[in-house]
């Protein structure tokens, strides 16, 4: 009996604690794509850097991640997964440390790339090694623990960093990845089997440099978009054609290789295809509504920082309860229709979200993020149970960093699209509501004699002008969560296309992994 299948039996003695270890590494390394967020201004103060520069450390990090995400499987085939695993977490939580006691801008940065080489990893090989632990009739629970990490872990992420940020030092969001770490590799190193090693496996360079060009040239542009202006900048028109021009050359070379990056057998699965797609979109909603709500809550509604952590964090509550539901009804329930009943919660809470105005009080905010936190929980573990239930054993180290990366990818798309459509809108709002301010407007001369404005002195005139700025920032973000609903809802007709696993499907995988 191999180690692999003696990991996969359904006797182990150790799963629970192998859990906790894999849990602890993607806790961490979730985490830490949020986290930082709130402690720029804290460090830009520190390094003296202008906003463009600290920008930075969060490009670095998720640009390094991006591009070495598909490199897991490659690494794993070739030297075991328990063994790249524990490297990565070694190498993760000194990066962590070495980012909190950075002396300078470029330090920082450089430790936060390498934060993400080596966090790259971490995220699909802790899925791949609940995958391979527990039986196949059981992979809806693994994959709601699992979720718990992934999913929770961003959402909390700024409620936690500015918590430490406020009472103890902008330092302290790396150092706590130091008992995370310690904990993980501790468990990985004593309860983890080690899988076969394939000596045999050749490196395709060039496929890795051509996706790896396409990827970090995307991130780039997304990433510098916004504040270039998007296509009237020659380095965002640059940086999309290489994108584009890397992209078709790794797919060509792919499928003409004899020994390629990515094996294209991985994509004759069709669940795992059209889970990849779907994935993608739960990005693209998972953080994109993470950006808008914290600037519309302080720059609009005027919270503090603080509160603003406080309000959002029911958020991964909501995700937490349902993920422990899905647990529960794996094996009873058709993963489809929870599927669906995600989709339609997350749904009606962007459709109450356009709802809101200025005055929206906190119990809203709540309410709508604790709704949309189960909506996601009842997507993402069973997407991900489905997305793998009849992949072959074989191709679960690449398909897991595959999935990963669509994710990742759908957020940094996600983030660029409202971010951009956002200024776009408030833009145009401005202008629409621009032209009401006109002496034939009822509304506006009554409040012209009730002395509430003065059209006539320089200060009335901007007061008026700040108040249409405000109302067209406000309906602008109302517009973007109505965007995001329509993307969510044309996500459904994909369930069609996903196949619900059998029993012949669950034998054949089993004795795949013995063989």
């Amino acid at each position: 009996m191999t180690a692999a299948t003696t990991a996969a039996d359904p006797e182990s003695a150790h799963r629970g604690l192998v859990t906790m270890s894999v849990m602890l590494a993607t806790i961490m390394q979730a985490l830490d794509t949020t986290i930082a967020n709130v402690a720029l201004p804290h460090m830009q103060g520190t390094m003296g850097a202008t906003q463009d520069q600290i920008s930075w450390v969060l490009t670095s990090y998720i640009v390094a991640a991006a591009i070495f995400m598909p490199l897991t499987g490659f690494l794993t085939a070739r030297w075991g997964r328990k063994r790249i695993f524990m490297w990565a977490v070694v190498g993760f939580t000194m990066a962590s440390m070495l980012c909190g006691a950075a002396q300078s801008l470029n330090q920082i940065v450089l430790f936060r790339l390498l934060q993400g080489v080596f966090g790259a990893s971490l995220v699909p090989l802790s899925q791949a090694v609940l995958l391979d632990t527990y039986p196949r009739e059981r992979h809806g629970s693994a994959m709601a623990m699992w979720g718990v990490g992934v999913m929770v872990g961003p959402i909390l992420g700024p409620s936690l960093g500015g918590w430490l940020t406020e009472y103890y030092n902008w330092r302290w969001v790396f150092y706590i990845n130091l008992p995370f770490g310690l904990l993980a590799w501790f468990g990985l190193a004593a309860f983890v089997h080690e899988t076969p090693i394939d000596r045999s496996r050749r490196f395709d360079l060039l496929g890795f440099g051509l996706l790896s060009l396409s990827i970090g040239a995307l991130q780039m542009m997304l990433d510098r978009g916004e504040s270039l202006d998007w296509f009237a900048s020659p380095e965002v028109i640059a940086e999309a054609i290489l994108a584009c021009m890397a992209l078709y050359l790794f797919i060509a070379h792919m499928f003409t290789h004899e020994h390629p990056f990515i094996e294209p057998g991985l994509f004759k699965d069709r669940n795992f295809s059209v889970g990849l797609l779907f994935i993608f979109i739960v990005g693209v909603i998972l953080l994109a509504t993470m950006a808008l709500l914290p600037p519309f809550m302080q720059n609009l509604m005027g919270y503090p920082v603080i509160d603003v952590g406080y309000l959002l964090a029911p958020r991964g509550v909501g995700t937490m309860i349902a993920m422990m539901a899905v647990g529960k009804l794996s094996g009873k329930v058709d993963v489809r229709h929870m599927i669906l009943l995600g989709l339609v919660l997350t749904s009606l809470s962007l459709w109450e979200m356009t709802l809101f105005n200025m005055d929206v009080d906190g119990w809203d905010i709540v309410r709508t993020g604790i709704t949309q936190g189960l909506g996601l929980g009842f997507i993402f573990v069973p997407l991900s149970t489905i997305t793998f239930a009849t992949l072959a054993p074989r191709y679960r180290n690449e398909g897991t960093a595959l999935f990963s990366l669509m994710r990742n990818l759908g957020s940094s798309i996600g983030i660029s699209v409202v971010i951009t459509y956002l200024a776009q809108r408030a833009q145009a709002n401005h202008a629409a509501f621009a032209d009401y301010i006109n002496p034939f407007n009822l509304a506006l001369r009554q409040a012209v004699e009730a002395g509430t404005y003065n059209l006539t002195t320089p200060e009335g005139l901007a007061a008026i002008n700040g108040e249409v700025t405000r109302q067209a920032a406000t309906l602008a973000y109302l517009q973007d969560f109505r965007l995001m609903m329509w993307i969510t809802l044309a996500a459904i007709p994909l369930i069609v296309l996903l196949r619900a696993p059998v029993k012949q499907a669950a034998a054949s995988g089993t004795h795949a992994a013995i063989d």
